[in-house]
């Protein structure tokens, strides 16, 4: 089971016009215009998440393994693949700080973990790790109030559970990995888009699960986390695909703030 996963618009060219019919090459150069626009905003989401994921994986390295790159391997690959990708080494930094809960200047961060609902009893929980709680807040709220989300308990829709993610690999055998990950004390075992073994399990048992597992299968854990999973009876339909692209753009939002850690919808 993957942890749900998480989930700009089209701007429309207005030409200053004075009394000038509408003709066939100006409705063509408008709409041309406006898929410019809307590619370009396809881009800059994708970038947007890429940077995002890039400083999550940081951040989680550096939390389970620790800040030195020296003596932690797994931190020292994301390092130089995040530099190839051009992600800034300030940015390298302060993801890797937060991974030991602090912030780039060493102030403590405080995790905060924010409950909305959105229309259509799309429920969000929003785990953020900051610096200033009251400017968090500020900064978000303008994005729940345009996306329609209300602040209200949400966490009472899903259960905790820790996340693993080992390296892919082509030589373990399905059945004997859920055989070893069910007798280790995981709840469920997936792939995710890249190939890693995904393990699920109580946030107490993720550090005894992912031993366990790494002893039998030889792999190296890539990810640890805790997420926010929903419960089988609150999942939720999105109704069209145009609230499923409004989702995505909620989600996206959010994700461009670098206090967000995670965010996790309600929806099937």
């Amino acid at each position: 089971m993957n942890a749900p996963r998480l989930l700009h618009s089209c701007l429309c060219a207005r030409a200053s016009l004075r009394r000038i019919s509408t003709s066939t090459s100006l409705l063509s150069g408008h709409n041309r215009w406006s898929k410019i626009k809307h590619d370009k905003a396809k881009v800059d989401g994708a970038k947007t998440r890429q940077r995002s994921n890039i400083a999550k994986d940081l951040t989680s390295a550096s939390k389970a393994f620790g800040a030195d790159p020296t003596t932690n391997t797994r931190l020292a690959v994301l390092i130089a693949s995040a530099k190839k990708a051009g992600f800034p080494k300030a940015s390298i930094d302060t993801a890797i700080a937060r991974g030991q809960g602090i912030s780039s200047s060493g102030a403590p961060l405080e995790n905060v973990t924010l409950e909305v609902m959105l229309p259509h009893a799309v429920a969000a929980v929003i785990e953020c790790q900051t610096d200033s709680k009251a400017r968090l807040l500020q900064e978000l709220r303008e994005i729940f109030k345009y996306y329609g989300a209300n602040t209200t308990p949400t966490t009472y829709l899903f259960e905790k559970k820790g996340r693993i993610v080992l390296e892919s690999s082509t030589e373990v055998d399905e059945e004997e990995l859920l055989e070893l990950a069910i007798g280790a004390g995981a709840l469920d075992i997936d792939q995710d888009d890249d190939g890693g073994i995904v393990v699920l399990t109580e946030p107490s048992q993720i550090t005894v699960v992912g031993e366990a597992l790494t002893r039998a299968l030889g792999l190296k854990i890539e990810r640890t986390e805790f997420i926010w999973d929903p419960k089988d009876d609150t999942k939720v339909d999105v109704p069209s695909p145009e609230y499923a692209e409004k989702l995505t753009r909620f989600t996206s939002k959010l994700e461009e703030d670098a206090s967000v850690q995670g965010i996790y919808l309600n929806t099937t």
